[in-house]
């Protein structure tokens, strides 16, 4: 496998998915761009009657299955309200202080399929006509969007076709910097889905392989705790979920590394599952990290809840800013890709 050319796939991937809209409830877009990235790989993708994107990465129809996911679904927001004056009051899909979006251009969705640009910011941004603002809460009461249109009015805005219940989608901001680093919105948890892909691609051109049937899983409601609750094939006994690693001060993990975590707000990953990973990242020589996450949750849990009898266990790249203008480096992505690759690989 060529490292140069897998690495330009993959951030090409991870660019053309963060640039496609997919807030929690709306993620079509993002599905859609899977599916045809899928099939031009050579595979048979479908998709759960709620969206949700699988594909079997390889022929083998016997053994225990295995379960790769990541979700394609963002942090973002709805139309909660339209305001007398025109503007819009929000309500927030998934969980964020809403600080880390203030300021942010925004694109409103309406139902018959228009796209309205605007900015979230304070009901009054100006530091020269509001003296409380640096102390003022950001909440949905205290922050709106304004829209780029000519509208003073609850009926000028709902004459654009506007209306509460439309998904308001953040701005990625995708910028691919120095030195291997990646910035943008939402790589919780496209830099994950495009590791995913890359993984595809590695299967298609016998660049990967494993002795188990193997299938990926693109959520899209991971943000709201149920997105791999259904769906899933038969004959899957182990689930690894590939989300972002955490990065925080009394944490191992940071942006060049693959993080695999032992324990998160649900209780602990299974031993045996971790352990075997953490055991393949030290046997191929990655730069890795064992994390317990204090505060988070993933797709695993999702399945459990559900019913589902798996072995579990979570590994990602390592996401800094959680939840904010994110970043990831293509060494953390090369090593999550590696282990994956390398932990398929053993034998039976």
């Amino acid at each position: 496998m060529d490292k140069a050319h897998t690495l330009a796939f993959l951030c090409d991937s991870l660019r053309a998915l963060a640039q496609t809209p997919s807030p929690t409830g709306m993620t079509h877009l993002a599905e859609a761009l899977l599916m045809d990235k899928l099939r031009q790989l050579g595979f048979s993708p479908w998709q759960s009657h709620k969206g949700a994107v699988f594909c079997q990465l390889n022929q083998v129809r016997e053994g225990a299955g295995i379960l790769l996911s990541a979700h394609i679904d963002t942090l973002g927001l709805m139309v909660r309200a339209i305001k007398p004056n025109g503007r819009l009051r929000i309500t927030q899909l998934g969980g964020y202080p809403l600080q880390y979006a203030e300021q942010e251009n925004v694109t409103v969705f309406t139902h018959a399929g228009r796209e309205i640009p605007g900015t979230l910011r304070m009901n009054q941004p100006a530091v020269h006509a509001n003296k409380d603002l640096s102390t003022l809460e950001r909440s949905d009461e205290n922050m709106e969007v304004v829209l780029d249109m000519r509208t003073g009015s609850k009926a000028e805005t709902e004459a654009l076709g506007i209306r509460a219940g439309d998904f308001i989608a953040l701005d990625p901001r995708f910028v691919q910097s120095g030195e291997g680093f990646i910035k943008s919105r939402h790589m919780d948890d496209k830099a994950s889905a495009a590791v995913l892909l890359t993984l595809a691609r590695a299967f298609s051109r016998a660049e990967a392989a494993c002795e188990r049937p193997v299938y990926v899983l693109f959520t899209n409601y991971e943000e709201v705790g149920h997105g791999a609750a259904a769906g899933h094939p038969a004959g899957i006994r182990d689930m690894i979920a590939v989300d972002m690693g955490v990065v925080g001060d009394d944490l191992q993990t940071d942006e060049f590394r693959v993080s695999i975590c032992a324990k998160d707000s649900g209780g602990p990953y299974n031993r045996e599952l971790t352990g075997a990973l953490a055991d393949a990242a030290a046997r191929l020589d990655l730069v890795y990290a064992v994390d317990i996450y204090p505060y988070y949750g993933s797709d695993t849990s999702a399945a459990l809840h559900a019913g589902c009898d798996y072995r579990h266990a979570l590994i990602g790249p390592g996401v800094a800013a959680s939840h904010g203008y994110e970043r990831v480096h293509e060494d953390g992505l090369w090593n999550t890709l590696m282990l994956l690759r390398g932990y398929l690989a053993q034998p039976v």
